[in-house]
This record gives C-alpha cells, structure tokens and sequence, in this order.
C-alpha cells in the first residue's frame, strides 16, 4: 500500500482508505475517491496530479493525493 501521490502513471490502483479530516475525506468521496475504486493517474503537472477515476479526470493536489492509500491492480485485475 502506498499513497496514490508515490503511484506510477498508467497503472491502475485500488483504493484502499481515505486519510484526513471528516471534511476531507467527504470532498474525496464526491469526487469518486471511494474504497474498492479503480483509480489510474493520467499526467502530472508540477507535483499536482490528474487522476482518472470514474470515467472522468480529477486535478488533486499533491497533499490531498497524500491522504489517499491505494493498492497496485495487476492485469488480471488482482492485487
């Protein structure tokens, strides 16, 4: 497990827990950062991220993607 921050770009991840404040880990939950999602990063701009999850591209910063612990997906979809 590691925080989707040190992830490597193009492999897909398992979210596994949110970390922070209740308000933070409900604007992660909104954005579709929920446990069990399949989360992949798209591109990385300055340290901050695009993360493709859900079928749509969210911009996180490099201290919310901090909070998010996620798990590698092999590719026969098993941890």
């Amino acid at each position: 497990m590691l925080p989707l921050s040190l992830a490597t770009m193009g492999k897909k991840y398992k979210v596994i827990r949110i970390n922070g404040r209740d308000e933070q880990k409900r604007h992660l939950n909104n954005l579709g950062f929920v446990e069990g999602e399949t989360v992949q990063i798209a591109n990385e701009l300055g340290g901050n991220l695009i993360i493709a999850v859900k079928d749509s591209r969210i911009a996180l910063s490099k201290e919310m993607s901090n909070r998010i612990v996620v798990e590698e997906i092999n590719e026969s979809g098993e941890k």
